[in-house]
């Protein structure tokens, strides 16, 4: 049996920024906390606690100390809120992220009516819908797009970990929508390569495994497309593991969301091939 890592797997610079910056302002008092789980995965925060950095939900359960917003970023009103409150902050917003947010407020600024395409729930898309003064539309698939009524001027930007397939079909049909349209492809590089390269392995195996958190949205996508091809099974640590997945399987092809810790991934590699 026949173990494969895919290409292109495993943390992003976006996240690995963040874990540094983290790990950087981490305290020994229990002063320094990240405005929700700095990535969506729970044994990194797990660790990361364990190193100093809390974790709360909501700026009002810290009375003074450092807050580090998280690498899916936040509203100017957290930003505001954390200064009237006299707290220290530290920005770990992803890059791309805050891209995504400033071309948001751009587009809205000049009069464009905004069209976020992405999950309506995930705290990154929240953050951009903010970035527009909660004047946005939020859409995920290309039958809300085609519900939409026609509008004079029409933005379009993008949730980073989204599907660039399912983004170009939206897209196409936002193109009916307005004959002023500026689509702003805000689609993340990492985002593209990781799913390229689980397709082109998923293609080429028996069986894939996934890893990485279950509240991971670039993760269970890379499931998603991994399904499309061959047996996947997305798992967030070693122990999910079963026996019963390997019978008459010959190649097993692993991959990693763009937030799973290297330590993690090397363990389900090594359990895969103790396999073999």
């Amino acid at each position: 049996m026949e173990v494969i890592l895919a290409e292109h797997l495993g943390f992003c610079y976006g996240v690995k920024r963040a874990i540094e910056i983290a790990r950087e302002n981490a305290s020994t008092d229990g002063t320094s906390s990240t405005l929700g789980p700095i990535i969506h995965n729970p044994q990194m925060v797990e660790r990361l606690k364990k190193e100093g950095v809390g974790t709360v939900n909501s700026l009002s359960e810290m009375d003074d100390g450092l807050v580090i917003i998280r690498s899916h970023g936040v509203g100017p009103n957290v930003y505001e809120e954390a200064e009237s409150r006299g707290l220290e902050l530290v920005d770990a917003t992803c890059p791309h992220v805050k891209k995504a947010q400033l071309s948001a407020k751009l587009l809205s600024d000049e009069g464009y009516t905004v069209i976020i395409v992405g999950e309506k729930n995930h705290p990154e898309v929240k953050s951009i819908f903010e970035w527009t003064g909660h004047g946005a539309h939020i859409i995920e698939t290309e039958a809300e797009a085609e519900a939409l009524p026609k509008f004079g001027r029409l933005g379009v930007v993008c949730q980073t970990t989204f599907s660039s397939d399912r983004f170009r079909d939206i897209a196409a049909c936002l193109l009916e929508k307005s004959r002023d349209i500026k689509i702003l492809r805000t689609i993340c590089t990492a985002t593209d390569m990781r799913q390229s390269a689980a397709l082109a392995l998923a293609e080429q195996v028996d069986m894939m495994i996934v890893v990485g958190g279950k509240n991971s949205a670039n993760t269970s996508r890379l499931a998603q497309l991994c399904e499309s091809k061959c047996a996947t099974y997305h798992i967030e640590t070693v122990e999910e593991l079963r026996d019963e997945w390997f019978k008459n399987v010959n190649k097993i092809g692993i991959t990693a969301g763009a937030s799973t810790p290297d330590w993690i991934i090397k363990e389900v590699y090594k359990q895969c091939q103790n396999r073999a």
